[in-house]
């Protein structure tokens, strides 16, 4: 009776996910790539609910039939492709090339082929898949990540990291699906609730960022670090050129300058009287990122301002040094210090 519930419980959730996606408000959704994800999300969770509904409605796992094992596999290799995709577009704003878009298509015919010699080799196929599915998003992500941290001051990781929760969850959901197949009891219960948090938090976050301005702000990042790559590749960067920037960047934190609040790279730069790609340059020659290098320096005067006055909250002190968010503050205070700002100032 159990597996009943659990199966129309996953119907009505992938038929609400499905309907929230169908529903995003269209001025929300101004990108192409975005209208490409919400597409990919929106087949992959009218698959899933297809997929229950017919276990529901033939009731196979309670017969423990083969067509069971086949109908999952069938289902579940082609919704984690769609979902998938949906990560990979966004990512890399719609350039996915050939091997990501159809490398599912060979690896659907060829599970259902070898069904009949061993379900476990499908299954491992299937994990297969999604583990190189898992390795390019993950290169992806890291490079998105450094992309943000050598463009904005500010905290851009929590915008992101619903993308690698999600990637995580799918990966552990493909090497878990024999537990799907062949489980029974408790087991499959607790695999089943696990199953369902985490489509819906792939979902549920999926139309939170496409909602907010966070997808701009990754395009202007990137945008502009292609541009600045160009500059950097075309003009020849002389010692002469990095000792006035070095002098100017001195002259610019000696007026306090990196304690301004929501400073990108470019108006660092501007505000700095040196064109962007010698900045950029300057930071990779002493081997450090644009918001690690500001970071610091904003912790520095965090230390000084603590050492100075001690009776200022943390709020203040944060807003002070430049910083937007009090829990980023903290956060960066004891990974720079080792310690939070409270114990730092016991320790003075």
């Amino acid at each position: 009776m159990y597996v009943k519930l659990m199966q129309f419980s996953a119907i009505l959730l992938m038929t609400l996910l499905a309907l929230k996606l169908f529903l995003l408000p269209k001025n929300t959704i101004t990108s192409a790539v975005v209208r490409k994800s919400r597409f990919f999300l929106f087949v992959g969770t009218s698959l899933l609910a297809i997929q229950f509904l017919l276990q529901f409605i033939l009731g196979l796992r309670a017969k423990e039939v083969t067509y069971a094992i086949m109908l999952n596999l069938a289902f579940f290799i082609p919704c984690s492709v769609f979902f998938t995709l949906a990560i990979l577009y966004l990512q890399r704003h719609g350039n996915v090339n050939l091997i990501e878009k159809y490398i599912g298509v060979p690896v659907w015919f060829l599970a259902m082929a070898i069904m009949s010699i061993g379900i476990i080799i499908a299954s491992v196929l299937y994990a297969a898949m999604q583990l190189f599915y898992t390795i390019r998003e993950m290169r992806y992500m890291r490079h998105i990540r450094e992309t943000l941290a050598n463009y904005y001051d500010g905290d851009m990781d929590h915008v992101l990291g619903w993308m690698q929760w999600s990637i995580i969850q799918l990966t552990l959901m493909a090497v878990m699906v024999p537990i799907i197949i062949f489980g029974h009891g408790p087991l499959l219960a607790v695999f089943a609730l696990l199953f369902f948090f985490g489509i819906f938090y792939l979902v549920d976050s999926f139309c939170l960022f496409v909602v907010s301005n966070t997808p701009a702000k990754v395009v202007e990042a990137e945008t502009e670090q292609a541009q600045t790559e160009t500059e950097e590749s075309e003009v020849h960067v002389s010692d002469d050129s990095m000792h006035r920037v070095d002098l100017a960047v001195k002259a610019w934190i000696a007026k306090r300058g990196h304690l301004k609040a929501g400073l990108n790279m470019p108006n660092a730069a501007e505000e700095i009287g040196v064109p962007r790609y010698l900045l950029s340059s300057w930071l990779k020659q002493k081997g450090v990122r644009y918001n690690d290098w500001l970071t610091e320096m904003r912790i520095d005067e965090a230390k000084r301002v603590l050492r100075d006055h001690p009776e200022w909250s943390n709020e203040t002190v944060s807003q002070h040094c430049g910083f937007n968010d009090r829990t980023y503050f903290q956060r960066k205070f004891k990974e720079i210090t080792g310690t939070t700002p409270h114990d730092f100032l016991n320790l003075i």
